[in-house]
């Protein structure tokens, strides 16, 4: 099963300095049809105007994905961790027993980033920051793993059953992944992709499932986030 959420369908917030999507209810949109995918819970499509940010406030028991698609994020938490993670760029926080952090954009221009929520299945446990750099060129024509919940990948770690990837499709090509039927994808791309021949648009979600094999072909170059949780 292939489903397609289209981007002008997406809850929407403009707070002025903040400008959100959100493909899941959150805040003060609710759409009891969208709670989540699997045990993605949140995947919020923000922008973040310059010289303003998230002031400090608290989070427990997820596990928080930013990926910076232009411009950078600075973090800060009540663990002493900080960090600025720019366009490309993959920072992660398991929050654990709780944490309290702040996430500012320090530059000049627009930030723009997914802010992408699972559950954890270590609930209880010991708060943690990461960010490591991965730079596009890596990913280019297949799918990078940023983050999981395996320790010893290379990759970022989660309290999750879940792995984030991305990928850069050059307009003409095609990326080819296997997949699981019983979990639970969810893709984003930047620009109109096709995706076992299912038109999505640009910033659409695709919400994925039961299928074995998926081919990703694109008329433009695109930029592609995906997630594969339980």
């Amino acid at each position: 099963m292939i489903n397609i959420r289209p981007f002008a369908s997406l809850g929407h917030a403009d707070h002025g300095w903040l400008d959100a999507r959100h493909h899941f209810s959150f805040a003060n949109y609710h759409d009891p049809s969208r709670m989540g995918w699997g045990k993605i819970r949140v995947w919020n499509d923000d922008k973040i105007a310059g010289k303003s940010g998230f002031p400090p406030h608290p989070h427990r028991d997820m596990e928080i994905v930013t990926y910076v698609r232009t411009g950078a994020i600075t973090h800060q938490d009540s663990l002493g961790n900080k960090g600025r993670t720019g366009a490309g760029d993959v920072q992660v926080m398991s929050a654990g027993s709780g944490v309290v952090h702040a996430e500012y954009n320090l530059e000049d221009e627009d930030t723009t980033l997914f802010q992408i929520w699972i559950e954890t299945d270590k609930p209880n446990a010991s708060p943690g920051w990461g960010a490591m750099p991965f730079p596009r060129e890596a990913r280019d024509g297949a799918f990078q793993l940023l983050a999981s919940g395996g320790p010893d990948d290379g990759a970022l770690t989660i309290n999750a059953d879940a792995r984030i990837m991305g990928a850069t499709l050059k307009g003409g090509s095609r990326i080819a992944l296997k997949a699981d039927p019983a979990r639970h994808l969810y893709l984003v791309p930047s620009a109109p992709v096709r995706i076992n021949g299912v038109a999505a648009g640009a910033r659409d979600g695709v919400a994925i499932t039961g299928e074995t094999n998926l081919l990703i072909e694109g008329d433009e170059d695109a930029e592609l986030v995906l997630v594969d949780a339980r």
